[in-house]
């Protein structure tokens, strides 16, 4: 086995050969979802992976699913990737290359990247970056979601599932009933880990890229159940609870109070839930069935994560069993913040059509079996997102804020301090192409290729001071520029008319006293960085 270095990275002579490299990513976690952020989730496993490694106060995404993914997996930021708003089969007319909806020539992969350095590449999960798929783009080996532009599947139908290359017979077979994707994903991670040890000579490159817990919100009834009665005591209660263990752990302030509940954005009255533009409503004012309703949809993502979970503590077992654990730099993160979809009840069958159910007797006993369709809607994700402002799709704290846990336990010491320097998921390719000794090429395929925009976050990790740096976000009008303890954010889908507000995050975490009037200077400054940065990336100036 490998001796494990009880001194920080620096101190350490680097391993004889690059350590494993598994990076695991959520769909739609909350900011504090995860037990070791203060959530009421049991997630014993993320909570002794944390305990193994470091916490950082943040990671910064791209507010959505696949942009976010483009931006992890290309270190740049998406719209330098060419997935600035969402994966499409072609790109949007006259919005120039960010907008192409699919990774572009110009960029180079992690899996490309690690390949190059004798890595073997896996991957487990959701893709979401369109074509080329991941097979085109470093991976040599895929089990996965079958539509590579998907941002959902029903975790019970294996038919939307396939294994990568296609010459290869799938190693697992599963009779009906018995295939539930998250608990599949983790089963082909675990084979495709036998399989790269089989390589004695090449370390291996595992991204486990789940889609728990998006919608369809689906998962093992006893899973449900043994969650029904925390979710019965509603979301007020959950986030006054969660923000006293936020307090406990150190990731807020001791002084940190709870803002007032989320609005919901505003939209089409039926899609909303009634509520566009209002605030998510009090629990106790919601009649009898429409709580058990509720109580069941987040007792469901729980479950999920709790597989999540579950599936994690497995890999990790099984990376102990191989002596692999001590030299694997591990890294979780998810990809964006809760998902509010569309109103406090959430929607049923497909989004947006403004169809919302009201379960009762069997029905709801079925929420979350075969054939079942729900999200949770606006007031779970406000919990999720304790103690931060708004959701996935705005560029507020909420909606671009994730955990992310590192952990290489020969080479990086444990800490309980928070790592307060934000990274961005733009970081893990630098950080891992560091830590591997993988060189960043200068052109792919004959073409230059665009430096990383993100930095290795390896400084932070072995606990020196970084310099600061601005850190900006756009997704489809929503906007945002951080700069210390500076944040402006740009809102869309409201009532008020919008204009840059300005936040001071070390007494204002929340978002919830804008400064705009105040600091006419320093709200400028950030405006005129974001704009600078939007128009190098081609971002889409338009509001939609």
């Amino acid at each position: 086995g490998v001796q494990t270095c009880a001194l920080p990275i620096s101190a350490c002579a680097a391993p004889a050969r690059p350590p494993n490299i598994l990076v695991i990513l959520a769909d739609d976690l909350g900011y504090s979802d995860l037990g070791c952020y203060g959530g009421e989730i049991p997630t014993p496993n993320l909570d002794k992976l944390a305990k193994a490694g470091v916490r950082f106060e943040k990671c910064y995404n791209s507010a959505r699913c696949c942009p976010t993914r483009a931006s992890l997996l290309t270190g740049l930021h998406p719209h330098e990737a060419g997935i600035g708003d969402f994966v499409r089969s072609k790109p949007t007319p006259n919005a120039g290359e960010a907008y192409t909806g699919h990774l572009l020539a110009s960029n180079q992969t992690l899996p490309e990247l690690l390949a190059a350095r004798g890595y073997s590449t896996w991957m487990v999960g959701k893709w979401h970056m369109g074509v080329p798929g991941p097979m085109d783009r470093g991976f040599q080996h895929y089990f996965g979601y079958k539509d590579f532009g998907a941002h959902s599947e029903g975790q019970w139908n294996a038919a939307k599932y396939v294994r990568l290359p296609a010459t290869v017979k799938p190693e697992l077979n599963y009779e009906t009933g018995r295939f539930y994707a998250t608990d599949v994903f983790t089963d082909y991670a675990c084979e495709f880990l036998r399989q790269a040890r089989t390589d004695k000579a090449k370390p291996w490159f595992l991204y486990l890229a789940h889609s728990s817990p998006h919608f369809p919100l689906q998962a093992p009834q006893a899973s449900i159940d043994r969650n029904m009665a925390t979710y019965r005591r509603g979301w007020d209660v959950l986030r006054a609870e969660r923000l006293e263990r936020m307090k406990k752990l150190g990731l807020v302030p001791a002084s940190a109070t709870l803002p007032p509940r989320a609005r919901v954005p505003v939209d089409r009255e039926d899609i909303a839930n009634g509520y566009p533009g209002q605030l998510n409503p009090a629990w106790e004012s919601l009649p009898a069935d429409r709580r058990e309703d509720l109580a069941r949809r987040m007792a469901t993502f729980a479950a999920m994560v709790e597989h999540v979970d579950r599936g994690i503590g497995r890999i990790l077992t099984d990376l102990e069993a191989s002596g692999e654990l001590a030299n694997t730099l591990i890294l979780f993160t998810s990809d964006n913040g809760a998902c509010y979809e569309w109103g406090p009840f959430g929607f049923d069958s497909a989004s947006r059509t403004g169809k919302t159910t009201l379960h009762a007797g069997e029905q709801l006993a079925q929420m979350g079996q075969a054939g079942s369709f729900s999200s949770y809607g606006s007031g779970w994700a406000n919990l999720g997102n304790t103690s931060l402002a708004m959701y996935k799709h705005f560029c507020n704290e909420g909606g671009i804020s994730s955990p992310l846990i590192v952990a290489w336990p020969a080479t990086l010491k444990p800490s309980k301090a928070w790592i307060r320097s934000p990274a961005h998921v733009m970081d893990l390719l630098p950080t891992i192409a560091a830590a591997a000794g993988a060189t960043y090429p200068a052109e792919r395929a004959g073409k230059p290729i665009l430096p990383s925009s993100g930095r290795s976050l390896l400084p932070d990790l072995r606990g020196e001071v970084t310099p600061e740096r601005g850190i900006p976000t756009a997704h489809e009008g929503a906007r945002g520029y951080r700069l210390g303890d500076w944040k402006i954010v740009w809102g869309k889908r409201q009532a008020a008319p919008v204009t840059w507000q300005l936040f001071d995050l070390s007494k204002d975490p929340s978002e919830q006293h804008d400064l705009a009037a105040q600091r006419p200077e320093k709200l400028k400054e950030l405006a005129d960085a974001w704009m600078a940065w939007a128009k190098r990336c081609g971002v889409d100036l338009g509001s939609r």
